[in-house]
């Protein structure tokens, strides 16, 4: 079920304390990673880390009023999730972040963005540390808009008609 919270605060408080701790562990690392310009505030009912609609007025392209975002954190039903939306759209980066989580001998469960986790401790939080920390503001802009582009440019797969009777 999607939070109602209107604050960060707000949606904290009304977290089990288990799991307020292990957002509150992987928040801190976002926020003293996050770059300059970027905002933390409620997005889709989860804890977001975006670029205000006053540095990149289109916002998301399927939403324009939602600013772009680099991250979510959130408590869903069977686990804790941290979207790295920065992760997705930049092949680059994914690959450095698959190989650094490696490393740590730490589980990656990951689909697209989303990495889904039980506690903090499964988490190795220098490695998402870097991840937000590489990407500032212009990065995220660019690799937004590179994704806009390569979605625009693919040719849309043809469709064939069944003629009646065959």
């Amino acid at each position: 079920m999607q939070s109602q919270a209107k604050t960060v605060d707000a949606y904290l408080a009304e977290l089990p304390e288990e799991r307020r701790e292990s957002i509150e562990a992987v928040r801190r690392v976002i926020l003293a990673n996050l770059g300059p310009g970027y905002e933390e505030r409620m997005q889709y009912g989860m804890i977001g880390y975006v670029v205000p609609h006053s540095l990149y007025p289109p916002g998301y392209h399927v939403d324009s009023s939602q600013p772009i975002g680099i991250a979510c954190l959130a408590s869903q039903k069977n686990h804790l999730s941290l979207y790295l939306t920065c992760v997705y759209g930049d092949t680059p980066l994914a690959t450095w972040f698959q190989a650094e989580w490696k490393k740590t001998g730490k589980k990656l469960d990951m689909g697209k963005s989303c990495i889904r986790f039980k506690s903090a401790a499964a988490v190795p939080l220098e490695v998402i540390g870097e991840a937000i920390r590489r990407v500032p503001v212009k990065k995220l802009i660019e690799i937004y808009e590179r994704a806009l582009t390569s979605v625009k440019s693919r040719p849309r797969p043809v469709r064939k008609v069944k003629k009646p009777g065959s």
